[in-house]
């Protein structure tokens, strides 16, 4: 039976279940075969198998990402759709393999950016995580590093905590006083202890590096 009879939309269900599982069920198996068939449906002129398909696809890369990794081309491409859903979706999709294709996105660069300074929060949450691994190579951080940086200054302080967090995999002898007095400066802003909490934990652990 072809993936797209299992996906919830065709099956006339509400909500995700069906494509979590069916997820699942890609994963376990490693069937690349309904990844591709997935990957093919994300033109669907149906908005909501649309939706079903990258859906499926980010939440089998949450498990496997190698199982979408080849397809990294196709979810670049989602980043100039007209769907806004297959956008985020698409950015969701990039980040959970940017480890895996670091180079490939690293010479998209430009368009991951240019997509995340006009996103919605997802999109921009995706792009700090997406520069955050890619900072972790040493080739990569002299244009990887100021836009993230640049997320971490201008971000609504309600995110800055996650998106701290996120950055520490990239934070290194080299450039941690620069993370230091980011966290240092925007700390002032938080209304919540909870988020001072979270900001003073990642500071503990740049001193210890």
């Amino acid at each position: 039976m072809t993936v797209i009879n299992q996906l919830s939309s065709v099956l006339g269900q509400k909500g995700n279940d069906a494509n979590i599982a069916l997820a699942k069920e890609i994963a376990e198996t490693e069937n690349k075969d309904a990844i591709k068939e997935l990957v093919e449906h994300l033109e669907n002129k149906d908005k909501k198998i649309q939706a079903d398909c990258i859906k499926t696809l980010y939440e089998t890369a949450y498990i496997k990402p190698g199982l979408i990794a080849d397809h990294y081309s196709e979810f670049l491409g989602l980043l100039s759709h007209k769907n806004n859903r297959l956008v985020w979706g698409g950015m969701i999709a990039l980040m959970t393999i940017a480890d895996l294709k670091s180079k490939e996105l690293y010479e998209s660069l430009d368009l991951i950016s240019d997509t995340v300074n006009k996103g919605s929060v997802i999109t921009i949450d995706c792009g700090v995580e997406i520069f955050a691994k890619l900072n972790k190579y040493s080739e990569y951080q002299d244009k990887v590093e100021s836009l993230l940086t640049n997320q971490l200054w201008k971000c609504p302080i309600k995110q800055f905590p996650k998106y701290i967090e996120k950055s520490a995999i990239s934070i290194t002898e080299r450039n941690k006083e620069i993370y230091q007095r980011i966290i240092n400066e925007r700390k002032t802003e938080c209304e919540k202890e909870s988020q001072v909490k979270r900001l003073d934990k990642v500071l503990k652990q740049i001193e210890n590096i």
